[in-house]
């Protein structure tokens, strides 16, 4: 067919399906698109013209629309995308960010962001960057850090191997993430004699990876001599739909689960051998019983600083690690003994092979025990003339259907909930914590909804984020697809005062202050934002939140909504979860006038000696 290679691009990606556990679907149900004059006349005239089943969505801001496209992959476990385009120079830096995002997290995200003339006959053209040193180099050669496949087409007859290449990426468990194919503005529109057979429709098996004999008797000989395993539930179980085939091993060998960002809400919290969250952000349970451990069960996580405590929470001399994930990369991580499989064809197999029970007692019980009345404090706490954020969300999670998903990413949010969370049913949890990436929250609930129907979702974000980026709020009015914001205002970037603070350096330039025009710094009064205003300027109906009655009134009338809300929820300031005895490795000031400073840096050296190596 002669076809532009706009119109082939359009017409190839409305034609790739995936097939998972024998059932096919559909892999590719839309395109968000800002146009400029890189892509408004080519790629843009090819969705116009019709002739496909792809889905135009209207983004505000590029790197918003590609978060929301990520979250809509990750709450659809990865098996359907919606792709992104732009046009050149700063609509396509845009995007950058959240191809960090995607590919930091394992999620699959198509970007085609218009370039430069492959010609260079008008260079240099409006929003070019040029370089002195080539002229090959343009503004998408950014993309390459953040990316797992990049390709370039200066001829449209390159679509064809740059198409497979990106699907090839896109639809690999293990090596999947961003993936960026620049598109020269005059290249989008020439034309080529495309073959039916790269137009047809083709099928990609996400097939599981089968894991060997010898890993099986490996990891069964680990598991065999030690006394007190614990399982590590990461995005991995999520994403092979493997949480019940988890939750039997534990229940077979008495084994305690802690849960990552990306795993949590897949095993039941009320299962009594779910610990909750561990690491930097989790709580109690899961923490102490990481100190305990003499095995650790890793299953489809890449055990992260804030998973593991910067290599420090696992406190057992003899402690070793059984890693079970599908990407080799991850797998041999903290020298681990790897099994290199899917997360459910690896687990079934143990189970299958090994008869064990472990050592652990009442620990684990008691364990739970003290994690659900801590959870239960939280949630009922009561500060004198404010609400507290750890009130403000046991009321939420009091008050929110069992199957609405929450969704979050960055600031004190992400560990205030996986720390007293309690998940009422699988896929409900949504924490992109891989990249923390501020700004994704709004954004990630517009493509959460996408994909979970009539259901609930509600956006955990903070005053910080919710300045940075929330363009995709306006989306969500546009589609008429509700979602949910809730606002936590504290006014400043309340974490990163608490990390300021706790290694001994005073406030500084966390709060949202007025400058001091006699100090000449940032130390005025707290500026305060009626947020409800902003978003009623949208069309949304909102809420202000200073009491706790006030949060349950507005929690029941905002069901009876059918467009968006937001909650404008005035919380105490530094009124966020603890660390639960974590230590998290950063940079502390080797020389300081502060003693403060001075004892932090002397407890980071004390710290990193107790941590693993590698």
């Amino acid at each position: 067919m002669k076809l532009t290679m706009a119109q082939a691009l359009v017409k190839f990606l409305d034609n790739q399906y995936i097939c998972f556990d024998g059932k096919e679907t559909k892999f590719v149900d839309g395109i968000f698109g800002i146009f400029g004059h890189g892509c408004v006349v080519g790629i843009g005239q090819a969705l116009e013209q019709g002739g496909h089943s792809l889905r135009y969505y209207q983004g505000h801001n590029e790197q918003g629309m590609a978060h929301a496209a990520i979250a809509y992959a990750k709450q659809m476990h990865r098996r359907k995308i919606i792709a992104c385009t732009s046009s050149i120079g700063p609509g396509a830096l845009n995007m950058v960010t959240a191809c960090g995002t995607a590919t930091a997290n394992r999620i699959p995200l198509l970007v085609l962001p218009g370039d430069t003339f492959a010609c260079r006959q008008p260079d240099p053209v409006l929003q070019q960057i040029e370089q002195y040193d080539s002229c090959a180099i343009t503004a998408n050669d950014a993309f390459k850090a953040v990316c797992k496949y990049w390709d370039r087409i200066n001829r449209p007859e390159q679509l064809m191997t740059a198409c497979i290449n990106a699907m090839r990426v896109l639809t690999d468990p293990a090596d999947t993430g961003a993936v960026c194919i620049a598109m020269p503005q005059d290249v989008e529109a020439e034309a080529f004699d495309y073959p039916d057979y790269f137009l047809q429709k083709r099928v990609w098996y996400m097939d599981r990876r089968v894991p060997s004999e010898r890993e099986i008797d490996s990891a069964c000989e680990l598991i065999r001599n030690s006394k007190k395993p614990m399982i590590i539930v990461g995005g991995g179980v999520t994403y092979s739909d493997s949480d019940k085939s988890v939750l039997a091993m534990a229940e077979k060998y008495n084994i305690p689960i802690g849960e990552t960002q990306a795993g949590k809400g897949q095993i039941p919290f009320a299962h009594p051998l779910n610990m909750g969250g561990c690491g930097v952000t989790g709580g109690p349970a899961a923490n102490a019983i990481a100190k305990q451990t003499d095995l650790v069960i890793a299953v489809g996580t890449r055990l992260t600083d804030f998973t593991t405590c910067s290599k420090w929470g696992f406190h057992n001399p003899d402690v070793k690690m059984l890693s079970i994930n599908v990407c080799p990369f991850d797998a041999f991580k903290m020298d681990a003994t790897a099994v290199i499989a899917d997360a459910k064809a690896a687990v079934d197999a143990i189970c299958a092979k090994l008869d064990y029970k472990s050592e652990w007692a009442k620990e684990i019980a008691d364990a739970k025990s003290a994690y659900e009345a801590e959870i239960d404090r939280c949630h009922n706490e009561k500060l004198d003339g404010v609400l507290s954020q750890k009130r403000a969300l046991g009321i939420i999670n009091e008050t929110v259907a069992d199957d609405a998903v929450i969704i979050g990413s960055s600031g004190s949010l992400p560990g205030c909930l996986q720390r007293i969370w309690k998940s009422k049913a699988p896929d409900t949890y949504h924490v992109e914590y891989g990249f923390s990436c501020m700004g994704y929250e709004i954004c990630g609930a517009l493509g959460a909804k996408l994909a979970a129907g009539d259901r609930e979702v509600y956006s955990m974000v903070g005053d910080g984020s919710f300045l940075m980026l929330h363009s995709e709020l306006y989306t969500a009015i546009q589609e008429n697809k509700k979602i949910n914001v809730m606002l936590f205002d504290n006014s400043g970037w309340g974490c990163i005062e608490n990390l300021q603070n706790n290694q001994g350096t005073d406030t500084f330039g966390t709060r949202f202050t007025r400058r001091n025009d006699e100090s000449g710094l940032l130390d005025g009064e707290i500026i305060m934002t009626d947020y409800a205003k902003i978003a009623e300027g949208y069309g949304c109906k909102a809420y202000r939140v200073t009491t706790e009655e006030e949060l349950y009134a507005a929690m029941e009338d905002s069901k009876k909504q059918t467009g968006c809300t937001l909650f404008d929820i005035k919380v105490g300031h530094k009124s966020m979860t603890d660390g639960y005895d974590s230590w998290w490795r950063v940079g502390v000031a080797e020389v300081s006038g502060s003693e403060r400073v001075q004892e932090c840096y002397e407890d980071m050296k004390a710290n990193i000696a107790k941590a693993r190596l590698y």
